[in-house]
């Protein structure tokens, strides 16, 4: 989810749910040791309970990074061992760290030995064309033994040869027995899925063999599911003082949410247009949703104000949804 869940999604989706983890975009060690600190780092408060994914491989380096999470306010940390793209297997880490466990259980007791947050480790079940159940229990069970209780298992191979990124979320078979299988071999971890996950009767089907689930490009692309998760999956109705709304939680105050946060971000210099992007799927399924989205998406309004936009949108979207159906 690189470049996708920065801190003006996350804040879309933590109006959507008050209880579900959100996960930054893989931060990379370097980036924190050499780079913005603020930039990678900084996040509303409202967006609580968030944890900091860093993607590296020296264990030093993944300690000094995870203490700056700690010390920024984040509740977990996760080493990133799953990302199958070039540039982070130029960097030896992501997908690749996984033939290396080893050197994946030194880096998780190096950053459990400087924080008191807990570490955990996101991963596929295998790599390339190796198939083998031992492979990924092998993996699992030397992380384990440096102090890691979580691990949240893409149910896909990553193929570091032959195939993109985007290809990798997809070709590679899911084998979601496998996860299932690894929590019956570590019972007293807490395994988490993610792969291929899109709907709320999926999510509970999962929850009757594992301890979680993750969702990425379906709570994206479709962010309005989220509502559901709070009176779905944790016992609670939506909205509330939490996320700052109040009162029944529906898309149109949603929206008027992220105008309102879109005004204040455009004070300190970050324009309404690079932040709408992440919530033109909240209206996905409504009538006139594709003319909203058109709006919203419309460089040539980039001079107008996030509030004059939405009132645009609005009424463009009610305008289409009025519109008599073409016929072949």
């Amino acid at each position: 989810m690189m470049d996708w869940t920065d801190d003006h999604c996350r804040y879309l989706h933590r109006l959507l749910s008050r209880h579900a983890w959100l996960y930054t975009e893989m931060v990379t060690t370097g980036a924190l040791l050499y780079g913005d600190v603020a930039r990678h780092l900084r996040f509303h408060e409202s967006e609580h309970p968030i944890a900091l994914q860093l993607g590296g491989s020296e264990p030093e380096d993944l300690a000094r990074c995870a203490k700056l999470g700690e010390q920024w306010g984040y509740d977990e940390i996760n080493l990133n061992c799953g990302c199958p793209s070039e540039r982070v297997q130029r960097g030896a880490f992501g997908a690749c760290l996984m033939k290396e466990p080893n050197l994946v259980a030194d880096g998780v007791k190096a950053m459990l030995d400087v924080v008191s947050i807990p570490v955990t480790v996101k991963h596929r079940i295998g790599i390339d064309r190796d198939e083998s159940y031992a492979f990924l229990r092998d993996f699992v069970g030397a992380v384990a033994d440096a102090g890691c209780t979580t691990f949240i298992v893409h149910a896909r191979n990553a193929w570091l040869q032959g195939l993109s990124p985007k290809e990798n979320r997809d070709i590679p078979p899911l084998r979601y027995e496998l996860v299932h299988r690894l929590k019956q071999d570590f019972a007293h971890l807490r395994i988490e899925i993610n792969g291929g996950i899109t709907t709320s009767l999926q999510v509970t089907d999962q929850l009757q063999h594992l301890d979680g689930v993750m969702v990425g490009r379906e709570a994206y692309h479709n962010p309005w599911w989220l509502a559901e998760w709070d009176h779905g999956f944790f016992g609670e109705a939506a909205g509330g003082e939490g996320n700052n709304i109040t009162g029944d939680i529906t898309r149109d105050t949603v929206e008027a949410q992220m105008v309102d946060y879109m005004e204040r971000e455009a004070a300190h210099g970050t324009h309404w247009y690079s932040m709408a992007r992440h919530m033109l799927g909240l209206r996905h399924g409504q009538p006139g949703a594709r003319r909203w989205r058109q709006v919203w998406s419309d460089h040539r309004l980039k001079h107008l104000s996030a509030a004059e936009v939405s009132d645009f949108a609005l009424h463009a979207m009610q305008e289409a949804s009025l519109r008599p159906a073409a016929h072949s």
